[in-house]
Parts: structure tokens; sequence; C-alpha cells
């Protein structure tokens, strides 16, 4: 920001300009959703990005309300500008488009130690588009930052280059697009026993055993949803537990680890499935409205980038629907579920 303020003047003016042309735009021509009206910002209403814009948004507050202290404590650091102290120079709004900017420029590097795994790439955003599936990648070589391809390039042609494992939620607010075929998408599926449960503690022993926490967040990647409702089912299973006869063969691993009843089974797998569809009832459209938005050629840059990736969260919910789904079906035909356990998990 104090860089600009010099214009011409300054070493880095023909880089600021074309950060100014960008405006930490990303290949999509859309900007972060950090600098979205909350208008805009309710076309991710249901997705947790949401959730995630306000919380960065508020993080980013919080450093602009820092500066002047920065400034008066470290004023060695500013001394080559002469302005007035941060907050009085620049108001809020320039600060987050200045962050969102240098924010476009992060690239994730790999085979490189953690503290380098990050680095600056200025002319990264304007000259590159970034996918999840490719093999060109940028990395560290001597303290500088090396884009190495994976084929031979003729002049003109446009390179592609891997982003690092993020989730589409990430390259939504770090770059501004979203990438339709990303191994690395994942949704957060967070499972707690509950606190009020008698045998809580005992329960807590047992999952802690097992790798797991009494708040528990459990990770489901697009096309592996089936293996997610697998991995959750047991600890679910556990929550449901309540004659203290069981929970003390549970605890002394004589017998099933969860041994409940194909009833209660039925139960776990409802609640489970009760779970994903209130999900997509959160959702202001269905997947098949999203197809349609996405099918008009005139759609806003900033609601398709926002339908394209609750579009892509949809998928996953309704493929770990169906594994549940399926999974209630192998119950005997005679399998009622009984009303919910008085202190069955929570899902969030």
């Amino acid at each position: 920001m104090y860089e600009k303020k010099q214009g011409k003047k300054s070493f880095w003016y023909p880089y600021i300009r074309e950060l100014d042309r960008q405006r930490g735009r990303g290949q999509l021509a859309v900007e972060s959703p950090l600098l979205w009206s909350e208008e805009e910002l309710a076309y991710l209403t249901g997705s947790p990005t949401k959730a995630e814009v306000l919380e960065r948004a508020e993080g980013i507050k919080r450093e602009y309300d820092e500066l002047d202290t920065v400034w008066f404590m470290a004023g060695s650091l500013f001394q080559q500008y002469p302005y007035d102290i941060p907050t009085e120079a620049f108001p809020f709004e320039i600060f987050k488009q200045a962050f969102v900017a240098v924010q476009s420029c992060v690239v994730h590097l790999q085979k490189v130690p953690l503290a380098q795994r990050f680095a600056l790439v200025p002319l990264g955003p304007p000259l590159l588009a970034y996918r999840s599936n490719c093999k060109a990648m940028l990395s560290a070589v001597n303290g500088a930052v090396e884009l190495v391809v994976d084929r031979a390039c003729k002049a003109g042609e446009p390179i592609v280059v891997w982003c690092g494992p993020q989730p589409n939620s990430k390259l939504l607010i770090n770059y501004g697009f979203v990438d339709d075929d990303n191994s690395y998408d994942r949704l957060v599926v967070e499972a707690a026993l509950n606190t009020e449960d008698p045998q809580y503690q005992d329960k807590r022993l047992v999952v802690q055993r097992n790798g797991k926490l009494s708040v528990q967040v459990f990770h489901v990647y697009a096309g592996k949803e089936k293996e997610a409702v697998f991995d959750m089912l047991p600890y679910l299973r556990l929550g449901y537990v309540s004659d203290p006869s069981e929970m003390q063969s549970v605890l002394s691993s004589q017998g099933p680890v969860c041994p409940v009843s194909p009833c209660m089974d039925r139960a776990v797998r409802d609640q489970l499935a009760d779970y994903f569809n209130r999900r997509l009832a959160g959702y202001l459209t269905t997947l098949n409205e999203d197809e349609s938005l996405l099918s008009d050629p005139n759609l806003n840059p900033r609601r398709r980038v926002a339908t394209e990736l609750v579009r892509l969260e949809k998928k996953i919910l309704h493929a770990c629907l169906q594994a549940t789904t399926e999974l209630i079906d192998e119950l005997p035909d005679h399998t009622v579920s009984p009303c919910p356990a008085p202190y069955a998990p929570l899902l969030k």
C-alpha cells in the first residue's frame, strides 16, 4: 500500500500496476469471495466455505486493527515510508484489497522444509493457470522459485501449474477459482460424543484407544465417500451403547467393539442419513438447478464459480447419502429404527 502511494517512483510500480489490473482476480476473472458483497456471499449459503470467508475476513480486520501497534513498536520497518500511521493513511477496504492481491500470489511448494512450504510468486496469477491434477509445479531452487514444466511447451502456449493439495474452498478463497477435477476436494463432518452421557468418560477412553477424539473431525474426500461413511460408523455406534455391562465389555475388549442390535444399528445409519439430508437442505438450490444455472453462458462470473463450488459439495454429500442408504438397505427387512438413543453422538 505504501509503495503504491509512491506511484511511479516506486521500484515496484510495474508490478503494482499489474496487480491493480488483476485486482486479485483468479484465472476465471473472479476475485476472492473476501471482496464479494453480502448479496454475492449468499450464493454460498449452505456451504461451509461461507463461514470460512467470514472468519478469514474477521482475521484480516484484526490484522488491520493491529497495524498501528506494529507501526509504533517496530518503527524501523516503516522508516522509508514517511506517511501517516497505517489506519490513518489507508481505510480498511484498501487494506483488504491489498491483502487479497498478495494472498493470490501465495503458492504451495513441494519437497521443501515446512518453513519454506509457502512462497510469494508475484507473476503467478497474471501468467499461470492453476490445476489440481497436473504435474508442472513450482519448486524452491537456491532461494528462488522455479517453474518446472512436465512437457515441451511451444511459444505462446498457456502453462498449467499444480496448485498444491488444496480443497476447492481454499482455491476459491485464495485464488478465485474452483477445480472440477480436484482429488483433494473434501468436506468435513464433525462428530462429538455427548458430554451429558453418564458413560462419557468411558467412551472417551475407547475412542482415544482407537486413535480418535471426543470431538472427531472426519474428512470426506471426493470419490472416497463410502470409505468415509465406513470410518464414521464405529464411532457413532459407540455413542449408542447405553447398557453399562455392554460398555464394560467394550472397555475390556471382550466382544465386538460396539455390540449394538440390528435395530440400534438402523438408528445409527438413520441418524447419518438424516444428517446428510439436512446438509443438502441447507443449500438454496438443488443439483439440477445448479446444472441449469451453469448452462447459462451469460451467468455472472461470481455466481458461476459459487454455483460450481456448491454443486461439487452437493455431489459429495449425495454420494455419502447414497452410501448410507445402501447400508440401511442391507439390514434385515423387519428392522425398524427405534427412537434415537438419549445420548446419541452429535453431528455438525
